[in-house]
């Protein structure tokens, strides 16, 4: 079961904000993560799926269905909020068998599916609690077993764990992840959180002002972002401008260094992007760009140590991430540098 969304574009009503000429394609048991700065879309891609808001031009194609005018009830899909919108009156068992009793189920098939998925998320202990008596991690747990006791086409996840501590997001993160494919759900994830969508994603659609600016692999949007505002948002970096000085060269102004400046041509305006843990610390000399300079502000972040490199004065610090002592003298493997059009 694929999830498609075709060119679709929306605007709200007396802005231009909404999406525009937004496509993308979730296969069956897919997780694509959706990311972006605040008014980027992402909610509004959510609730066009969904069915909370219509109204949208292009097309969105659930198990090769056209969604237009389909109803929220009438879409086959699971949804999990990021306030979880469990109901306080119910018990848990209650609250996963829910959507089933909506669906006219007898009540012992309700019962014993809603038991199977307690079971699958490990909270058949609590089967008979009120959901008020459970921590955030387990009312997460709850909400996420109701929306796939349906067994929906498509599973809709909107910031499921923006609501919890910092100390339990990583566990329930790989939870999810683990549930979502014992299940094989096709699962359209929204998130502010980039760590959680590279953690989970099989692909990340990167949203900003309502178009998409890149669909692609954790891995290839981090390590080959399209563009410098992609590049800006994924992962800490430091991104200078330059000039191509010539072939495998690019000229900083404060400092000229070796890179593949692949189809450049000669004196093109680019930006450089270069990633923390790309930079070597100490490096002996004669190490390819090699640059000298003096440690700035650091931040100890118990097994790393993250710290500003001063290069020059009026020149942005270049951003080191290590295990070490700051340094002296820095490195950038050219292999590591980051071309991207001005």
């Amino acid at each position: 079961m694929s999830l498609v969304l075709d060119r679709v574009s929306y605007t709200y009503p007396g802005s231009h904000q909404g999406l525009h000429d937004v496509s993308i394609d979730i296969q069956r048991g897919e997780l694509v993560a959706v990311i972006g700065p605040s008014g980027s879309g992402k909610s509004t891609l959510l609730k066009l799926v969904s069915g909370l808001s219509d109204g949208y031009s292009g097309r969105i194609v659930l198990d090769g269905e056209d969604l237009q005018g389909r109803p929220v009830h009438k879409r086959n899909v699971g949804m999990v909020f990021q306030s979880y919108a469990l109901f306080p009156h119910l018990s848990v068992l209650d609250n996963v068998a829910y959507g089933l009793r909506l669906r006219k189920l007898p009540a012992a098939q309700c019962r014993a599916r809603a038991f199977e998925l307690l079971s699958m998320v490990d909270l058949m202990a609590h089967a008979e609690r009120g959901v008020g008596q459970l921590s955030g991690g387990q009312q997460q747990r709850v909400a996420l077993a109701r929306a796939l006791a349906i067994d929906p086409k498509a599973l809709l996840l909107d910031e499921p764990l923006a609501a919890l501590d910092a100390s339990i997001r990583g566990h329930l993160r790989d939870q999810i992840r683990q549930i979502q494919q014992r299940f094989g759900a096709t699962t359209l994830l929204v998130t502010h959180d980039q760590e959680e969508a590279l953690a989970m994603a099989d692909r990340v659609a990167m949203l900003k002002d309502g178009r998409l600016l890149q669909f692609a692999t954790p891995r290839e949007i981090y390590e080959r972002p399209a563009s410098r505002a992609v590049a800006e948002f994924v992962g800490l970096s430091t991104i200078y401008p330059a000039r191509v000085a010539g072939p495998g060269r690019i000229n900083l102004g404060f400092a000229e260094l070796q890179a593949d400046t692949g189809g450049h041509a000669l004196d093109s305006a680019v930006h450089v992007l270069i990633r923390p843990e790309h930079v070597q610390a100490d490096p002996p000399p004669g190490t390819p760009n090699r640059l000298t300079g003096t440690p700035g502000r650091q931040r100890y972040l118990g097994a790393l140590l993250r710290y500003d490199f001063e290069l020059a004065p009026g020149v942005r610090p270049l951003l080191v991430e290590g295990r070490q002592a700051a340094a002296q003298a820095v490195a950038i493997d050219p292999a590591h540098l980051r071309l991207l059009d001005h």
